[in-house]
């Protein structure tokens, strides 16, 4: 056990650090959570397929440490970074680093673990080595898979599964030259150590910078914007001669529920923006029941519009392509940040 935590330090202070400099609370700690036990599981997964590739290829270690493992355990990382991606429960880059650096840390506890456990006769730079070096290199190249694959989807976000693909190809690449062992262990996790810190810094700053913009320029837009919609000027607007001729298209309560749920993406929009702007200056502001039910009414229209009244809507999309994001966010303001 003694072992284990050595092995784990840098990344246990490092997540540590991540989410003490997360200013606007972006990740609650039961995601992070779910986030390292999905890098635990898909550690799990890896020792039981490679005990069946072992058999089925007849490699030595060191050549399936050098030619196979960065892809299956890389693969295996990218998928858990997968979910929250499509689920639209990663909102900037700070929090895609933040749960990528979880899930690879959660992988390289059971690795560790299994790996620590093996040696016959262990040794405090052994530990020191495979926590500076191999846990390092697993939650940084799962981080890189994250972030990659975050700032894809924002700006593609109709490539589906191909915005993984650049990131995934760098962890793997990260992942194999440091199995290669081109130079020493020692050497190797110092490196990790100088150069991950910079590359992450300047994610934060670009994510804070990112984050403030959206907040306080989005804030000013909705308001505008949900007043411009109740007015009675919005039916000569652009937005309002466009829902006007939709209804050639649909019928009459269709668009009535297309209006409804135009107003109510802003409603929501306002409020997710100003939670986070309390979260930045130390306040914590639940959901109310309120919310709750404009949660609902909104699920509710969607399912009346349908896919095609829905698609037919997208060129109305009057906020941003992180709605989903602060709906999951509003959903889960509610609950204990355990």
């Amino acid at each position: 056990m003694i072992a284990v935590l050595v092995a784990l330090l840098p990344v246990t202070v490092f997540l540590l650090i991540l989410s003490l400099f997360d200013s606007f609370k972006l990740v609650p700690r039961s995601m992070l959570i779910r986030a390292l036990a999905s890098g635990a599981v898909a550690a799990l997964v890896a020792l039981l397929l490679h005990a069946w590739l072992f058999r089925l290829t007849g490699l030595d270690t060191r050549t399936f440490a050098r030619s196979v493992a960065p892809f299956t355990e890389e693969t295996l990382k990218a998928a858990c970074v997968l979910y929250p991606l499509r689920r639209g429960q990663l909102g900037f880059l700070v929090d895609a680093a933040i749960i990528g650096f979880g899930i690879g840390g959660g992988f390289a506890l059971i690795e560790n673990m299994e790996y620590l456990h093996a040696l016959a006769e262990p040794h405090i730079w052994v530990w020191i080595g495979r926590g500076f070096g191999t846990a390092v290199m697993h939650a940084s190249a799962t981080a890189i898979v994250a972030v990659t694959a975050k700032s894809l989807v924002d700006r593609y976000p109709a490539r589906g599964l191909m915005v993984m693909l650049p990131g995934w190809a760098v962890a793997v690449a990260l992942h194999a030259t440091f199995n290669r062992a081109l130079v020493s262990p020692l050497l190797a996790a110092a490196v990790l150590l100088l150069v991950v810190p910079l590359v992450v810094l300047a994610v934060f700053e670009r994510s804070e910078r990112l984050t403030s913009e959206w907040v306080g320029d989005g804030l000013d837009l909705d308001v505008e914007l949900l007043a411009l919609i109740r007015s009675t000027q919005f039916g000569e607007t652009r937005l309002g001669r466009y829902l006007t001729e939709l209804k050639s298209r649909f019928p009459g309560p269709v668009v009535a529920d297309m209006f409804c749920l135009l107003q109510l993406e802003l409603e929501l929009g306002i409020r997710a923006k100003g939670m986070l702007m309390a979260r930045e200056a130390g306040f914590e502001v639940p959901i109310d029941d309120q919310v709750r039910a404009s949660l609902a009414e909104r699920a509710y229209l969607q399912r009346t519009i349908g896919p095609t009244g829905l698609l037919a809507l997208r060129p109305l999309q009057v906020t941003s392509h992180r709605d989903e994001w602060h709906r999951y966010l509003l959903r889960h303001a509610g609950r204990p940040r355990r």
